[in-house]
């Protein structure tokens, strides 16, 4: 598998019975449908990248699916318990697409959030 934000080499990174893909270059990872939510507390162990770094990836628009065949394309999201996180997901095959450092955010909601929330550039 290929990474969907630079084409890096995915590696399968694997806890307990759930896993996950991690790319070898920007360190972006994959899950599939609902594995996110049971990883969440290994976030820290999961999630190795920089989150500067994934942070200036959010501004490629396009990327499609790592996983579905004919490419489809991947629909940028927000948390709605965290306005400040994007993340990308396929609306054919669930699976969804976090840049470094995103994933552990998403697993940690602390009032530190809320202040982020309120500094939130709004969404095109």
């Amino acid at each position: 598998m290929q990474c969907p934000k630079c084409a890096g080499t995915m590696e399968r990174v694997t806890h307990l019975v759930w896993h996950a893909y991690r790319c070898t270059e920007c360190k972006g990872l994959w899950f599939d449908m609902t594995e996110y939510e049971p990883l969440k507390g290994y976030a820290e162990e999961i999630d190795t990248g920089d989150a500067h770094r994934g942070e200036a990836t959010n501004e490629i628009d396009h990327i499609d699916c790592p996983v579905c065949a004919g490419k489809q394309p991947l629909i940028r999201m927000v948390d709605p318990q965290q306005p400040h996180i994007w993340f990308e997901s396929c609306k054919n095959c669930y699976g969804r697409f976090y840049d470094a450092g995103e994933f552990r955010d998403f697993a940690e909601h602390d009032f530190h959030d809320l202040i982020l929330d309120w500094k939130a550039k709004p969404r095109d």
